[in-house]
């Protein structure tokens, strides 16, 4: 990818708050009194460094209210422990759920900060047991401790993997469940869900973390519709163009998608709405 490395300046996210929620969502503040479509999902639903993101994009193309409770590096915990949202996500004509990493959830290996899903909170003493000499002090994010682990020994890192798989079909499954009208599972990234064959021996994997082809096919029944977004190359070409960020920001912004991909997913994203409504 390419990118400019003065970037377009920093982003106002217009942070807001609805109802009885904890969290703090991107603006401007959507009205729920009225019909409306609900987007959740992590960095790239939130919109980091994109001026409009897709749930925006869609809004302006169909002419309906797109309440954005997206959070960055969130994971299924953020939204499935917050009465509100789920509330929300019910109460809306579609709720579109953007598929995210399985390492950002609390397992029986360790626990996530409640709201901001990409801190390493604490421990079980199963991990440690498997792990004896790792310090996990150290750690103080997800991703960090994995890479970490995945390293000192890839053998007794497939049960962690495994174990953060299973739970996210488990959570995936219940919170979609949980949204008593239609919904669609957008993923969102820059290839297709793959098997774990795929990744390099030393390598985590890219995001979503962990989530592949398999883990797909077993949440599509509780789900109305399934919608891919692979971004196309002149969209991964562009880099972090017509991104707006702060110049400390510019390693994260480059590995983020830019514009064009979100208008890839609006336009995929419109397409199945049009067919539910």
């Amino acid at each position: 990818m390419t990118y400019d490395a003065l970037g377009l300046g920093p982003l106002d996210y217009l942070p807001c708050r609805y109802g009885t929620s904890k969290l703090l969502f991107r603006g401007p503040r959507r009205d729920l009194t009225q019909p409306y479509l609900a987007f959740i999902g992590t960095t790239e639903t939130y919109g980091k460094f994109i001026e409009t993101p897709f749930p925006a994009l869609v809004e302006n193309t169909i002419g309906t209210n797109c309440a954005n409770f997206g959070q960055q590096n969130a994971g299924i915990d953020a939204f499935s422990s917050d009465p509100f949202v789920m509330e929300a996500a019910s109460a809306a004509q579609i709720t579109v759920v953007q598929v995210m990493g399985a390492q950002n959830m609390t397992n029986r290996f360790y626990a996530v900060h409640p709201r901001r899903n990409d801190r390493f909170v604490t421990t079980s003493t199963l991990l440690r047991t498997i792990f004896r000499e790792v310090d996990f002090a150290d750690f103080h994010f997800n991703k960090h401790m994995l890479s970490c682990l995945k390293k000192v020994s890839p053998e007794r890192f497939a049960a962690v993997q495994q174990e953060l798989q299973d739970a996210w079909v488990a959570r995936m499954r219940l919170m979609l469940k949980r949204i008593s009208g239609k919904s669609i599972v957008l993923w969102l990234s820059d290839h297709a869900p793959e098997d774990e064959g795929n990744v390099e021996k030393d390598d985590i994997g890219r995001d979503p973390l962990f989530v592949t082809r398999d883990m797909m096919d077993e949440i599509a029944p509780y789900t109305t519709a399934v919608v891919e977004v692979v971004a196309s190359t002149e969209a991964l070409a562009q880099g972090t163009e017509q991104m707006l960020y702060d110049e400390m920001d510019i390693m994260a912004a480059s590995q983020m998608l830019g514009p064009m991909a979100h208008k890839e997913a609006a336009e995929a994203l419109v397409d199945a709405i049009d067919l539910l409504r």
